[in-house]
């Protein structure tokens, strides 16, 4: 093999830079050249091909977002638009493609493995949703920038003897927001998977208040079923909880920021071991970390459904909180 591309696809995430550097880096070492392919699928229709050096990924491995930048691209969902992408692979004389992105990236993936493309995905999603790994670049930051912003909200909580809902990202998937309210010490969480009404939440910030605590905190994950602006008006204007209610949305100050050291090092693992299973041969998978160790994992298989949350932790949560 002599020429490959990287891409990163889908909401960015702190480590994809992490990520383009263990990729460049390893494969210049086997004598592989590396061209990045700017703004994803959209980039790759458009013929925007750049190549990597070593000294072109300096530096970048504390960096946050991604140097390719990314982008949603509809045409490529279409068998033209895939088709016109194989076209532009070979136009280049590109052989193989890392992907390093979630759900709809990796989609995008197996697509052009399936038209004969080798193929290599990476997971890169905060939400932590994809099926078959234990983590996914950049959940580890993003979970530390919530816990940052939680705790200084409980210090102004309790000084003005607050309620805070606070929202966290997570349309289809609450694992940041249950994490966050473990960790964080949440009086109540709320996800896609375990929704709550507006009187459960209600009724657990009064008991809160009951109990004689100086502050209460709900986290809601931004996929709930009921908005967090239902909550407030419900809670303000309906429902005496003992607490003046107050709600702070983090929104993408989440997906911001320097990668933490577990994420630089988890980017660093799969970005070696996709050029790795590229050069051995392998095609059609994804670099999954199950346990401590860097495995394999189809993409059809990764892609077939979202990571299953561990039902014991929303037990955890509710005893954890009393």
């Amino acid at each position: 093999m002599k020429r490959m591309a990287v891409m990163t696809s889908g909401g960015d995430a702190p480590g994809m830079n992490a990520a383009i550097r263990a990729v460049v880096r390893t494969a210049i070492e086997h004598n592989v050249e590396v061209f990045g392919i700017r703004q994803a699928y959209t980039g790759l229709l458009n013929g925007d091909f750049e190549q990597l050096t070593s000294a072109e990924v300096s530096g970048i491995l504390q960096r946050g977002g991604t140097i390719l930048q990314t982008a949603r691209c509809e045409e490529f969902r279409t068998e033209l638009g895939q088709k016109k992408g194989l076209r532009r692979l070979n136009e280049k004389g590109i052989e193989a493609l890392i992907v390093i992105g979630g759900n709809g990236s990796l989609t995008g993936a197996l697509k052009l493995h399936e038209l004969g493309v080798p193929v290599i995905g990476i997971p890169g999603s905060i939400d932590n949703d994809i099926y078959g790994t234990d983590m996914s670049i950049g959940v580890d930051s993003t979970l530390n920038i919530i816990l940052d912003a939680l705790d200084r909200l409980r210090d102004t909580a309790t000084s003005h003897q607050r309620a805070f809902l606070i929202e966290t990202m997570g349309r289809n998937c609450g694992y940041l927001a249950l994490m966050s309210a473990i960790l964080g010490g949440a009086e109540i969480v709320v996800t896609p998977e375990r929704p709550k009404t507006v009187e459960e939440v209600a009724n657990a910030l009064e008991d809160a208040y009951l109990r004689g605590k100086s502050h209460a905190i709900a986290v809601i994950a931004e996929g709930s079923p009921v908005k967090t602006i239902e909550f407030v008006d419900y809670l303000n204007n309906q429902k005496a909880v003992g607490f003046e209610v107050r709600l702070t949305i983090l929104g993408h100050i989440q997906r911001g920021g320097s990668p933490s050291a577990f994420d630089r090092l988890l980017a660093t693992r799969m970005g070696v071991h996709a050029v790795n299973m590229l050069l051995a041969g392998e095609s059609g998978m994804m670099t999954a970390m199950q346990g401590r160790k860097i495995e394999a994992l189809t993409l059809e298989e990764a892609v077939s459904q979202l990571r299953p949350m561990n039902e014991a932790y929303f037990d955890m949560q509710r005893f954890l909180s009393r």
